[in-house]
């Protein structure tokens, strides 16, 4: 499984996800040989317009995401990047590529909290391979983006005038076969995502920006081209997260 980050007073933020609850185990891993066994866990408070499915579809992507970005073996092979968008980038990567027999081995929910707990098998020679490569390619001075999906891609995210955030994204796909599953579990593909934080890592809004249309109209975003949006942060804010649904 985004989500840049600000960090306006310096702070290492955890929060994830729209007004979310988030309460997550430390993960366990066992290897043998080159694959290496992850676990990850996430508990999610969903609240309207999300729906239960959704809410159970977010609460097991973030439990993938975990399993891989806070395993042991993430951790060391990235201990020497210090660009936070890039090791995100790599972690989505191993997610991708080298996450196998990914399973949902317990969900549940209670009240409007969702619980999921998945396993998944990593081959390491193949995540250390791709985690070179990102590195050198970073190295090179390649641009990578903010975040990728299968309809979107963001370009860039800046701090705007007055208390806003500037997200710059472009269309990967002709976007109005979106509306065919418009509500479906595809319309948030076409959506940019953004939740804020305060000072304490407190999530204190959230937004969300349907990218299907282009801004001055009606008509569809085609492939190629490129938009932008500006959002307004909450009273509080201190940091932010800008991410698409994968």
């Amino acid at each position: 499984m985004t989500p840049v980050w600000s960090r306006s007073s310096h702070h290492a933020l955890a929060g994830f996800l729209g007004l979310a609850l988030l309460l997550f185990a430390p993960l366990t891993a066992t290897s043998q040989q080159n694959r290496l066994e992850l676990l990850g866990i996430y508990r999610y408070a969903y609240q309207e317009p999300v729906s239960l499915a959704e809410a159970k579809k977010i609460a097991c992507t973030e439990a993938i995401r975990l399993s891989v970005d806070s395993s042991r073996f993430f951790i060391d092979a990235t201990s020497s990047v210090i660009d936070p968008q890039m090791v995100k980038d790599m972690a989505q990567k191993l997610i991708a590529n080298s996450l196998k027999d990914v399973q949902i081995v317990e969900q549940s929910e209670k009240g409007r909290t969702v619980y999921c707990k998945v396993r998944g098998v990593l081959d390491l020679e193949d995540a250390k391979a791709v985690i070179l490569t990102e590195i050198n390619r970073g190295a090179a001075n390649e641009p990578l983006g903010v975040d990728q999906n299968r309809a979107l891609k963001i370009l860039s995210v800046q701090e705007g005038k007055e208390g806003t955030v500037v997200v710059v994204y472009k269309a990967l796909k002709r976007l109005d076969w979106l509306s065919t599953a418009y509500d479906g579990s595809l319309r948030e593909t076409a959506d940019v995502m953004i939740e804020y934080y305060n000072e304490q890592g407190v999530p204190v809004g959230a937004g969300r920006h349907p990218a299907r249309l282009k801004p001055d109209g009606p008509e569809v975003m085609t492939p190629g081209e490129i938009s932008a949006h500006t959002f307004r942060k909450p009273p509080g804010t201190k940091s932010y997260r800008v991410w698409l649904v994968k």
